[in-house]
């Protein structure tokens, strides 16, 4: 369990410095720092490769897409603006869409072939929509999800596949508790309003 400090009225993961480290590291890999990157990596290979895992499932899926995310981080590294918001964050955010973009194309192919088979024995199309339709529930929270603002997608992305609390999203982000609480509470009223669900 992560040791806490009170900073300005809340609580922040003593790992707070390590965030600074973070985005360190990202500034030395956008000038081709290999030995930043190899420590950026082990630092926080572990920790992507577990978000990627809750949303993809699949194991040799989810390790080809982190080193996507790797490969992206060093090839934009650059792009980076430590004054815009925390490093962890920002390669949280890529591996999470990278993870989303799998998902998506691997629905997308398994589409393809459902409505091929369908055409192969002489279902109309419709009828596949409709059956694809009822069977990708989480398909559905995915697009939901991307279509959230990004400061609340961002707080629910890293508290429900990134596993932080409120109190290390808010440090992640450099936002106070109460506004994580209202990005969360705001999103999931959004998200029940997407997938048509009622309170």
């Amino acid at each position: 369990m992560l040791m806490e400090m009170v900073i300005d009225g809340f609580d922040v993961p003593e790992d707070g410095a390590t965030q600074d480290a973070v985005a360190d590291l990202i500034v030395r890999v956008a000038s081709g720092d290999q030995a930043a990157f190899a420590t950026l990596y082990d630092m926080l290979s572990s920790r992507v490769f577990g978000l990627i895992l809750r949303v993809l499932i699949n194991r040799a899926q989810s390790e080809e897409v982190l080193q996507e995310v790797f490969l992206e981080i060093w090839q934009s590294a650059s792009r980076f603006a430590p004054n815009r918001g925390q490093g962890r964050a920002w390669i949280m955010t890529i591996a999470h869409r990278r993870a989303v973009d799998r998902v998506r194309a691997s629905q997308s192919s398994a589409d393809r072939d459902v409505r091929a088979g369908f055409k192969d024995i002489g279902v109309a199309h419709d009828s596949v929509a409709e059956q694809v339709e009822l069977g990708i529930e989480g398909g559905k929270v995915v697009e939901a999800l991307s279509g959230l603002p990004e400061a609340q997608r961002e707080a629910l992305v890293l508290a429900y596949y990134g596993g932080y609390s409120q109190n290390e999203i808010a440090a992640l982000v450099g936002a106070p508790l109460g506004t994580i609480k209202t990005r969360m509470r705001d999103g999931l009223t959004r998200l029940r309003t997407a997938m048509g669900v009622t309170a």
